[in-house]
């Protein structure tokens, strides 16, 4: 999956802008081209000129939410050498991520209105996804954890559900749940590492 590269014209920011605002607050499906271009300021017409259609502006929503997270947790977890606080600081960045997004993870969002579909959403849904749990098995390698792998699909796993009880849920200790399950799985107890 490919970020969108083609820069956007300050319209086509503005439009991208509130429409990241609008599809994550209130759903996408629920978010008509309307109401983007009247609280972007612009037109129908420049919408499409930028994204081509609805599905396009989607698309460009979800792309730039991904390399806003991966770029999020790469920094927060980049002060940390490799071990055991560098994977647990992977929660310590959804804790902070969480604070301003109340409304759960919102690939999970897109997901349960693309799911079942063949929306092009579900490639860049997938693709997130995956680079969470790659990056929780590419710390696991670089900790010297035994089986990366499937330590790395554990902790993607326990990452995933800290999303889900701490809003469905209305869990405020779930990411703190989450930490102390991850520092137990087999190889994580080790803090020395």
């Amino acid at each position: 999956m490919s970020i969108t590269a083609k820069p956007l014209t300050p319209a086509g920011e503005r439009i991208l802008t509130v429409a990241s605002a609008l599809f994550y607050d209130r759903g996408i499906r629920a978010v008509g081209v309307d109401l983007i271009a009247e609280e972007a300021g612009t037109t129908k017409k420049t919408l499409y000129d930028r994204f081509g259609s609805k599905d396009g502006l989607v698309l460009r929503y979800l792309q730039r939410r991904y390399q806003m997270w991966c770029e999020f947790v790469l920094d927060h977890i980049g002060a940390f050498e490799p071990g055991t606080e560098r994977i647990l600081g992977v929660f310590d960045a959804l804790e902070t991520w969480m604070r301003a997004n109340r409304r759960g993870c919102g690939f999970v969002n897109a997901f349960a209105e693309f799911g079942g579909t063949d929306h092009p959403a579900l490639e860049v849904i997938r693709a997130e996804k995956d680079w969470t749990r790659s990056l929780f098995v590419r710390l696991a390698t670089e900790g010297g954890f035994p089986n990366p792998e499937t330590l790395g699909t554990q902790l993607s796993l326990v990452h995933e559900g800290a999303v889900v009880m701490s809003t469905a849920g209305a869990r405020d200790d779930a990411i703190d749940v989450a930490r102390s399950i991850a520092r137990s799985l087999d190889g994580m107890g080790d803090v020395s590492r």
